[in-house]
This record gives structure tokens, C-alpha cells and sequence, in this order.
């Protein structure tokens, strides 16, 4: 590679020399021309005559669908792939074994390095790892324009601007008008190979030494020292960096002849790789903080270590990255930055979270074309619909604007309500509370004017944790949450962890459907050192007050008083020990499992109240998966099978006289809302963003008339109501 001759000389010593060491019978490189076009520029075993002829397109094939993916394929025999795809003139089908990488670019595929062989076997994975070696100083031949230039790969036909709209998935909603800024420079690792081992470690030391300073300094920041979920996240974040298995892994790079920069590249390609394959959610979705330390890390090596964020950002920054973890967020200048785009991402991932927090709308999931669009150019984030339009057409813009311009005043009409009573023209008063579970859900509720929390969520705590936390800590931080809340309520949730919730100090088995599987109370039942040291956290917590505490996903009666019998012997504990006691203890269940709604004359003698977790209601009364993206339309929870469910849930809690509260999705709609308070229901507990526009609609109701209505269209059989109460609140002036 270091040789003086034409690129295509040395990129043909390369395929002969891995074929020659690997014991291979192939070895091929395939380089992208025109956008999407994969073309075979050299190969010992298959047919000469082939180079420069075999083509495919991203996608197609096995070498076009290690392209499309960014991951490396190991096949014993590739013909019986689905993918497979014969070229005839390569003379390739007398060969079994196949094993294919990447070969990257700025994190983008640009080609595809090949091995085959005759006898059908799995390569190694020490194999695999040399092939990826090999793929990336094979990058550099991109780089330096030698074998193809950055016009020939886009075949000069990408117009970016042709590309106007993307829809992605929304992550923190809002809407935002911007000018598009890259979240990191384009960074390309130019010199791949050195023999100076000792000093690329020392060159990592300082790499490290300089990272590891930066996120102290991050973590150091007055809005950071004071927002305990901030902290507690970048805290694993530091965990991340300090890990000296992923050191070592980086050093035993460099000692194989690579630099350090390109070392740390390589482990990056190899971490991403195992984590695409997993099937635990939470382990993929700590794939965007891994590569956003490691782009850190090489920035650091490469003197670039600044992303946008340390740069004179415009007054109207939209900023795109392909990933970003919550440091980075937290590095901007939030008067500036207006909305973010990540190509991947997911919304239970830290950075989304945090801007969850921080009120940032941001959209994820969005095609690789975004990371071509240019600095400067205009763009729209609609923030509720997840979709991205960029270098808009005047009337678009103008639409949008107007939205915009509607929307803030909206706004500003709810901060109008915060201190209003949510009562409806006939004078029924509706209880309204918010759902929460970092600290800064607290400030929404006081923001807001809601009246207290109707679910506090403990499991993040633990999510975020690499072992099971302590009680003292576990206590300290409910403290705080009540301290905040003042004088008003917060219901606690135990901890519902498992389904799509994992925590790293708790191993579980692979489940065919974990929704429906060890979760939630199950685990704290069959583990009751977690149910037991998290009571005894809460009541520590909330000495001299009510303990609100509530069992999630509760099945039958007698798995409450199961849960119910641990937290008498921890409050008896308590009192043994002379330690200072709550007031008062208010017990309560999540009504999650429709099992439980014909048990209810049995268990409500036994709650102080009843939350119904209508997420997790609705998915099992429908038996449909609400994260599926074909099923959205399929079910409707404003139906009659599911209204005339709950409402048999509000008769019930009336009979009882026990206090009934609504948590999820369908409440914080103002259609759904409506529905619910015709039906009965007089608490929401709903997110802080959604308490202004359901009072709103409450304010402007007259409870009697939609009473009536909808208690006329309980006994139709309609796929939805949706459409009928919408034209009603129009009809009637309610404000939806």
C-alpha cells in the first residue's frame, strides 16, 4: 500500500497477498460507482475477464447486501443464502465458503472486500477481524481519489437537493425552522499503517487522558451538577470510556501495525458489528453511546477534537449527526439549537431521553442520504409527524412558519392555563396529573400547574446502573423527587423491568414474547430482594409523608397480596428498628392485564386505588403488538369493545368508592381524553406536554352533551369513534 505503483497495481498485490495468507481460493474487491452501483475492480481466483464487468447494485446479492448493511457476512454455504445472486462470467459457483466485510468510510459503506473457498466452512472469527484489518487500510485508496474519486462513486448525477423530504421516527417532539449544521466534522483517518507501536500507545494514552478531562469538564457544568438523570446517565457514559477491556482491545490493534486512530476505527467496526446481531434491545440501543465515544476518541487523536458544538453555532442551528450520545447534547448552546436529526437512534436511548428532558424536538431513523445534505441549507423538523424537509420550496416554508408561529402560540396559551382549574363549562372537575420518571418530569409538573404525579417510573434508575443500586442511594433519590414535588402527590411504581426494559445486574433468558413474559412483578416476586430493598428505599424516603406506592402488572388478587405481605414485612422493619415512619402508606396496582377486570369485586376491598396502564391494556385486550408498525391502524382504543372495558372499570371503582387514575397514551390525546371523561373517568395522568391542550379541551366542554353522545355509540359495533367525536367536538366547539 505504501508502494509507489497505480492504485489498481496495488489493490491486486492486496487480494493476491489475504488469498495467499488466508488459505483462500478468492479474495475480491468490489469499490460503489454511481451512487449504488457495486463493481468488482479485483480478484485472485475468479475469472480476470470479469473485473470491471460484474456489477451489482447496493442490496443485491450477498456483496450488494453487505454494502446496504455495514456488516460482515460468514457463510459455510453461500448458495443457499436467499440472497445469493449468480454472475455467470465470474465463474463463482464451484465455491461455498464465503465471508465478506465492509470496507468503510466515514462510517458509510464504499465497498466490499471478499473471501472464498471451494470446501464449505465457517471462517474464524481471528480470520474475520484480519479481513476487516485489510478493508480498512483499503479505505485509503477512497480517500486519496487514487482509485476512484468522491465524482465517480456519485457518478456526478446526486443532486441533494432532489432529495427534499425524509420521514424518520420522532424521539422529542416539536417543530423547529433551521439551517442544517453536520454534528461532526468530516473526519477521514488518512494514514492507516505504522510500526512505531510504542508511540501510537503512547498517542492513545493522551488520547484518552484528553477524552476522559472533556467529559469531566461536561459533568462539572452547573446545569449538570443539579439534574441528578443527567448525571446518572453520563456516569455509565464515563463507564464506557474507562473500560479497560475496550483499551486493551485498541492496543492489541495498534500492536498489529495499525495507528491509533485507525486501531480504535477497527474495534469500533468490531463492536458495532456483534451489537447489530444481538437481539437485546437495550445492548443495541447503547450502540449510538459506544460510537459516539469512539468518534470522540479519534477526534481527539486527530487534533479535531471539537464537534459543532464548540463552534460559533447560527441563532437557528438544526444539527445533524449519524449518532450522538447525551454528552454531546448537553455540549450545545441550547439557545441556539433548535432540533436534532440522527440517522440512527432509538427512542429509549439516552440522548433521546435527555431531549425528551430538555424539550429538544428530535427525529432518529432517518436514511443515510441525510448525512449528504450541505451546511447552511434551510430545513424543517416537523416533530410530531417525524418528518424532515430540506431546502423546502417557498410555500412549504411559509405553511410551516405558519405552523410554527401557531404552535408557539398555543404554547403560550396553555402557560395561560397553569394556574386555571381543568373544569368543564358544567362544572365537573377532572384531577389532572402527569406520568414521569427523571427529576425534570417534576419541573413539568409544576410548569404546567398539574396537580401531582399519577405514576412515577423507578426503573430508570436501575436501567442505567451496572449493578443493583444500593438503598441509601435508592432513597436519596426518591427523597429528592418528593422534596420537589412539595405538597403535591407522587405515586410510585415498583420496578417493571424485563419485556423491553433490561438491566444489566439481572440475567434473563431469551423469550419468544417478552411482553408477555418475566416482567415486572413476576421478577420482583420470584427475586423479592429487589421488591424488598426498593420498599425499604421508599419508605426511607418519605418520612413524615404519604407514601404513595403502586404493583405493576398485577394478574389476579393473590399476586398483590403477595406483594402487599413484602411491604407489611418491611414497614414492621421499619417500626422494629425505630427508624422515622411515613404518615401514612396509600397502596394501589396498575391494571395492565385484562384478567384482572373480572376480579375487581376481589381485589378493590383490598387498594387504596387503582392506575390503569392502558399501553399495556390495550396490547393484550387487542392481542396486537403496539410497537408493530403494521398493526397501527389496525386496532383503535377509542372502539367500543375497549371503551365499554373501561367503562365496566369505572363502575366497578365507583361501587368500591376507590380513587381510579388513567396513565398512558390514550389520555394525553385530547380525542382519547374526551372519550375517557365521557365514559366517567375524572383523573388523567398524563406527560407534562400533554396536560395544556387536554384542560384546554376540558375548559371548553360541556360534560352532558358528550355524556349522551358517546353513551349513545357504546353499543355500535365500529372499527373506531374517532372520526364521529371529532366531527362532534367541532360541531360543539371543543378545542381538540
Amino acid at each position: 500500500m505504501a508502494s509507489t505503483d497505480d492504485a489498481e497495481v496495488r489493490l491486486n498485490n492486496v487480494v493476491h497477498l489475504v488469498a495467499d495468507n488466508m488459505i483462500a481460493e478468492v479474495c475480491s474487491a468490489y469499490f460503489i460507482r454511481g451512487g449504488d452501483i457495486l463493481e468488482l475492480f479485483a480478484t485472485e481466483g475468479l475469472n480476470k475477464e470479469a473485473v470491471h464487468q460484474t456489477r451489482l447494485r447496493v442490496g443485491e446479492g450477498l456483496v450488494g447486501l453487505v454494502a446496504s448493511t455495514g456488516t460482515s457476512l460468514n457463510l459455510s454455504d453461500a448458495q443457499s443464502h436467499p440472497k445469493f445472486a449468480y454472475r455467470p462470467e465470474t465463474g463463482e459457483e464451484i465455491y461455498k465458503s464465503f465471508m465478506a466485510v465492509p470496507i468503510l468510510r466515514s462510517g458509510r459503506a464504499v465497498g466490499v472486500l471478499v473471501v472464498q473457498n471451494k470446501a464449505s466452512r465457517y471462517y474464524s472469527e481471528e480470520e474475520e477481524e484480519a479481513l476487516q484489518t485489510v478493508a480498512m487500510v483499503l479505505a485509503e485508496l477512497v480517500v486519496s481519489g487514487d482509485l476512484i474519486t468522491s465524482e465517480d462513486q456519485n457518478d456526478g448525477n446526486m443532486d441533494r437537493a432532489i432529495i427534499s423530504r425524509f420521514e424518520g421516527q420522532v424521539f422529542a417532539e416539536g417543530l423547529a425552522e433551521g439551517v442544517v449544521v453536520m454534528h461532526e466534522p468530516r473526519v477521514e483517518i488518512i494514514q492507516h499503517l505504522s510500526e512505531e507501536y510504542e508511540q501510537q500507545k503512547t498517542r492513545l494514552a493522551q488520547g484518552f487522558e484528553s477524552l476522559n478531562k472533556q467529559l469531566d469538564e461536561i459533568m462539572s457544568a452547573e446545569d449538570i451538577v443539579h439534574h441528578g438523570e443527567h448525571r446518572e446517565i453520563l456516569d455509565v457514559y464515563k463507564l464506557f470510556a474507562r473500560d479497560k477491556g475496550w483499551r486493551t482491545k485498541i492496543e492489541n490493534a495498534i500492536d498489529s501495525g495499525l495507528t491509533a486512530e485507525a486501531a480504535v476505527e477497527k474495534i469500533q467496526i468490531e463492536n458495532r458489528s456483534r451489537m447489530m446481531k444481538t437481539e437485546d434491545p437495550y445492548l443495541r440501543d447503547r450502540l449510538s453511546d459506544l460510537d459516539d465515544l469512539a468518534n470522540r476518541l479519534i477526534r481527539h487523536l486527530m487534533g479535531m477534537a471539537g464537534t459543532a458544538a464548540q463552534k460559533d453555532l447560527p441563532d437557528n442551528a438544526v444539527v445533524i449527526a449519524h449518532s450522538m450520545g447525551p454528552a454531546e447534547l448537553l455540549d450545545y448552546d441550547r439557545d441556539k439549537l433548535q432540533a436534532v436529526i440522527l440517522q440512527g437512534g432509538a427512542t429509549t436511548s439516552h440522548v433521546a431521553i435527555v431531549a425528551r428532558a430538555l424539550g429538544i424536538p428530535m427525529i432518529g431513523q432517518v436514511e443515510q442520504a441525510l448525512m449528504d445534505i450541505d451546511e447552511g441549507v434551510q430545513i424543517i423538523v416537523h416533530g410530531l409527524d417525524g418528518e424532515v424537509y430540506v431546502a423546502p420550496p417557498p410555500e412549504i416554508l411559509e405553511s410551516y412558519r405558519d405552523a410554527i408561529a401557531d404552535r408557539q402560540e398555543l404554547l403560550a396559551s396553555y402557560e395561560g392555563l397553569r394556574d386555571k382549574r381543568a373544569v368543564t363549562k358544567d362544572g365537573v372537575e377532572i384531577d389532572l396529573v402527569v406520568n414521569g420518571g427523571l427529576a425534570i418530569d417534576i419541573k413539568g409538573m409544576h410548569r404546567t400547574g398539574a396537580n401531582g404525579v399519577g405514576l412515577f417510573r423507578t426503573e430508570f434508575q436501575f436501567m442505567i446502573s451496572e449493578t443493583l443500586p444500593r438503598i441509601q442511594p435508592q432513597a436519596d433519590f426518591y427523597r429528592s423527587i418528593i422534596e420537589e414535588a412539595g405538597d403535591k402527590t407522587v405515586t410510585f411504581r415498583t420496578l417493571d423491568i424485563g419485556g423491553d426494559k433490561d438491566v444489566s445486574f439481572l440475567k434473563r433468558d431469551k423469550e419468544d414474547n417478552p411482553a408477555l413474559g418475566w416482567r415486572a412483578i413476576r421478577i420482583a416476586l420470584d427475586r423479592p430482594a429487589l421488591l424488598r430493598y426498593q420498599l425499604r428505599a421508599l419508605i426511607t424516603a418519605a418520612e413524615g409523608t404519604v407514601l404513595h406506592v403502586m404493583f405493576p402488572m398485577i394478574t389476579n388478587v393473590a399476586e398483590f397480596k403477595k406483594a402487599k405481605s413484602i411491604l407489611d414485612k418491611e414497614l414492621e422493619r421499619h417500626r422494629k428498628n425505630n427508624r422515622p415512619m411515613p404518615v401514612d402508606i396509600k397502596v394501589g396496582t396498575m391494571l395492565e392485564v385484562p384478567s384482572l377486570v373480572w376480579q375487581l369485586d376481589h381485589l378493590l376491598p383490598l387498594v387504596d386505588f387503582v392506575s390503569i396502564g392502558s399501553n399495556d391494556l390495550m396490547q393484550f385486550f387487542y392481542a396486537g403488538d403496539r410497537d408493530n408498525p403494521k398493526l397501527n391502524n389496525r386496532y383503535d382504543t377509542i372502539a367500543p369493545p375497549a371503551l365499554n372495558m373501561l367503562k365496566l372499570i369505572v363502575d366497578k371503582c365507583d361501587e368500591h368508592d376507590v380513587l381510579l387514575t388513567l396513565c398512558g397514551e390514550i389520555g394525553g390525546k385530547t380525542v382519547g381524553a374526551l372519550a375517557l371523561i365521557a365514559i366517567g373517568f375524572r383523573r388523567l395522568s398524563v406527560a407534562p406536554a400533554a396536560v395544556g391542550p387536554v384542560k384546554m379541551m376540558i375548559r371548553s366542554m360541556n360534560l352532558s352533551d358528550v355524556e349522551a353522545y358517546v353513551d349513545e355509540l357504546l353499543s355500535r359495533s365500529d372499527h373506531s369513534l374517532r372520526g364521529l367525536l371529532e366531527t362532534f367536538a367541532r360541531d360543539h366547539g371543543i378545542k381538540i
